[in-house]
């Protein structure tokens, strides 16, 4: 983790009392933003917390999809806790969301993530990773339409699924979300991935200790 990091929740102190979305607030238990290395090469991108997600205040933790997901991390070397953990031990990755509330009886309306879309574009701005990882369908169709110059209707998160897209800036690996997720797409993803970290992947960075 960055040697100046003082903690891996909401390391950069985005508002946790939000109140801009009406339909979320007065539902929601608490704001869920991003949680991670602020100095990570690798940023993972979700829709909106899920009810574990909410409960423990951490993306993709507090339920069987987000033990599959850390376990994930853990096979491509940025996660070095259980994968059970809630407050998962990431290096060079950080994880977060387009919407940073959960309503209990729906997905985010496209109004609530525009609301939160400047809380991403302040995390992506200030970490300024290598590769973003859009982690399902709607993640996917969101982080292209800012970042890349694909037409959004050739993006498809099955078939763009741990396949590496260009973008302004930076590279995105899309991500079947691990709640559907076959075995077959677990393991593509952790190959493509590994052999990922083999290749010189730091393009807008350059080389750095770690």
């Amino acid at each position: 983790m960055d040697a100046h990091q003082e903690t891996r929740y909401n390391p950069f102190g985005m508002d946790e009392t939000c109140r801009n979305c009406e339909g979320l607030c007065d539902v929601r238990d608490r704001v869920v933003h991003g949680y991670g290395d602020a100095g990570a090469d690798f940023v993972f991108v979700g829709e909106s917390p899920s009810a574990g997600a909410e409960r423990t205040g951490v993306p993709f933790t507090g339920d069987a999809t987000g033990e599959r997901f850390q376990d994930i991390l853990g096979q491509i070397g940025l996660n070095y806790s259980l994968p059970t953990s809630d407050e998962p031990e990431i290096e060079n990755a950080y994880l977060t969301y387009l919407a940073r509330c959960r309503h209990p009886e729906r997905e985010p309306m496209d109004d609530e993530v525009a609301t939160c879309e400047p809380f991403l574009n302040a995390d992506l701005r200030m970490i300024n990773p290598e590769i973003i990882v859009p982690v399902g369908e709607r993640a996917l169709a969101e982080i292209g339409t800012e970042y890349t110059t694909t037409p959004v209707e050739e993006l498809d998160v099955v078939e763009h699924h741990a396949e590496r897209i260009r973008g302004r800036g930076f590279e995105l690996l899309p991500m079947v979300h691990p709640g559907s997720m076959t075995n077959e797409q677990k393991d593509a993803f952790v190959t493509a991935f590994l052999d990922l970290l083999d290749t010189d992947y730091r393009q807008t960075k350059g080389r750095r200790g770690r």
